[in-house]
């Protein structure tokens, strides 16, 4: 079922927004309202902040994917005025860095507070110009909140180690440091972009804790959110008497995403994004000798073993497949079934997809629904890349085994001029290329396997290495897929989906993934520069390995 917006008629949101039109629909309107962001669509908005909001580059149009208006016009950087924030952003490294890690950590704590006064809204907005559901909205803003409490405590415990020396009267000591600039670029060039607050999440917290300061290129579709997260933690920052571009912003598109990789200046860069663009921005900052955290594609899969729990089996796959409509990096795209349980797990699964109202069903509608459980795909090109894909598929053999597919294109229903598209669940030939692309789509490719040892070979034959899950009730298959011989992903769950990974632990994926780790456990330590330190402290200097320099100096000297 796709429900339309209760109380509102279609007419109000136009299929093809003219550019002569202004007015905002009233949902927009008062979504944009409760955070100050201007309604008047003629009027450009500054995305470039570095201490002062300006802007001369070309103007972003940022779309609601649930209606298709035009909510904001965005005035972005020039490469002049990205290499003055990259100066600013510099200048403020080194007032960011003196602070004690403490006294940043404070900073961090107010900032949560400022988050959680807007908790709600913010996550309207993300819902309005992302298109997930309210729910996933107002949770990715919960998310930015914890992780401000993980880097509130890790102010206070980040450590060093001290370590024996083989010398008399030594010590070593392992110190970090700030590293001073840190770059978080969303997905330039990537056509759906709903890393966004995320990325920036799990990035700017930490890089803050550990004495950097900041400057964020957001993806291009989703200026607005940007832009009211800066204008939340500007006012933080001016309270402590840190300069604005200790989290710096920068709106714009290839060129800008370009000159902050290429610059000698931002010694780390954190891209979130495809593989194909991953492997660039992991190339340019590599040929300057920087350092980079990618979190790149994920082409996730879930294993049903003979002995699972099929309900709760069915729960993580459910959430994990159509969750903001397949576009998580954490989603699950491949479901590989026990050939003894895939007939009566199918059985339960298929009907839920194909549900109509009064029944089970997955509720396609407005994400500013509470009802709603699916919204839009992000963009228009979305759509396009979930419909190519299908008519791929099955050109090559493979069976739709949804009753419903493709476009939702019944008017009567669907908001007019959104990005809407049915879950689909297909099961494609075993040789296909499918299986080792990943599509930003609710697109759920099935298979069978006989042993769990074939699973895993299954799961670890993909060039991705995100997140994985493996549902069983076997101490021995969960000691196999936690093992060296088990999943290859940077994420191994068992009885849990693919998605909704929380802060606590270290966030990321291997292979082509791009071995990144965000967010808790070890993360932060990419965040610093090391050195070992050997102190004598005696009146002697005895060399290590037990070398004799053998050279007598003058004891004149």
């Amino acid at each position: 079922m796709l429900r339309s917006v209760s109380a509102r008629r279609l007419s109000t949101f136009p299929h093809t927004p003219s550019p002569s039109l202004r007015l905002l629909s009233t949902r927009a309107q008062r979504v944009l309202s409760a955070l100050d962001l201007p309604t008047d669509t003629s009027s450009p908005i500054s995305g470039v902040f570095d201490g002062q909001w300006r802007g001369s580059g070309d103007e972003l149009v940022s779309r609601c994917p649930a209606t298709g208006e035009i909510l904001g016009r965005i005035k972005t950087a020039t490469m002049s005025e990205t290499r003055e924030a990259i100066s600013a952003s510099v200048a403020a490294s080194r007032m960011i860095r003196q602070m004690p890690a403490p006294k940043r950590g404070e900073v961090v704590r107010q900032m949560r507070q400022a988050l959680e006064s807007k908790v709600g809204e913010l996550g309207d907005l993300i819902s309005l110009e992302m298109g997930k559901i309210k729910s996933e909205g107002k949770g990715e803003v919960q998310e930015f909140i914890d992780c401000c409490d993980l880097a509130t405590g890790l102010s206070r415990t980040m450590s060093g180690r001290v370590l024996p020396s083989e010398r008399p009267e030594h010590v070593i000591y392992e110190i970090p440091n700030p590293l001073g600039v840190v770059g978080i670029l969303s997905a330039f060039n990537f056509p759906v972009a709903v890393y966004l607050i995320r990325h920036i999440t799990r990035n700017l917290t930490i890089a803050l804790a550990t004495g950097n300061s900041t400057i964020w290129k957001p993806a291009p579709s989703t200026p607005l959110t940007s832009i009211a997260v800066t204008r939340l933690l500007q006012p933080v920052l001016e309270k402590n008497g840190l300069p604005g571009a200790v989290a710096a912003l920068v709106c714009g598109g290839v060129d800008v995403g370009k000159t902050l990789v290429a610059s000698e200046d931002v010694p780390l860069v954190s891209f979130t994004g495809s593989e194909k663009i991953g492997k660039e921005v992991g190339k340019a900052v590599q040929d300057r000798f920087g350092k980079s955290i990618l979190e790149l594609g994920g082409n996730n899969a879930v294993i049903v073993d003979a002995d699972a729990d099929l309900s709760l089996a069915l729960q993580g796959v459910l959430f994990a497949a159509v969750g903001t409509a397949g576009q998580r990096c954490t989603s699950t795209r491949r479901l590989l079934l026990h050939k003894s349980i895939s007939k009566e797990f199918l059985s339960r699964l298929l009907p839920i997809y194909d549900a109509a109202q009064h029944e089970p069903h997955l509720i396609v509608g407005d994400p500013l629904e509470p009802s709603s459980l699916i919204g839009p795909m992000h963009n228009v090109a979305a759509v396009e890349k979930y419909e190519a894909t299908l008519k791929a598929v099955t050109s090559r053999g493979g069976e739709i085994l949804t009753k419903r597919s493709g476009r939702i294109t019944d008017g009567k229903k669907a908001l007019a001029g959104g990005n809407w598209v049915w879950p689909t669940v297909v099961k494609p030939k075993k040789d296909d290329p499918c299986w080792k692309e990943e599509v930003f789509a609710p697109i759920l490719y099935v298979a069978e396997f006989e042993t769990l040892e074939e699973a895993i070979e299954l799961n670890n034959s993909v060039p991705q290495g995100l997140s994985s899950s493996l549902f069983t009730t076997s101490v021995q298959n969960m000691g196999k897929w936690l093992g060296p011989e088990g999943s290859d992903c940077g994420i191994v769950n068992i009885n849990v989906g693919t998605s909704g990974a929380e802060i606590g632990a270290g966030f990321g994926g291997n292979k082509s993934t791009g071995w990144g780790r965000e967010s808790g456990g070890d993360a932060w330590k990419q965040y610093v520069r090391w050195s070992a330190a050997t102190v004598n402290y005696s009146n002697k200097l005895p060399l290590a390995q037990g070398v004799n320099f053998g050279v007598s100096t003058w004891s004149g000297w």
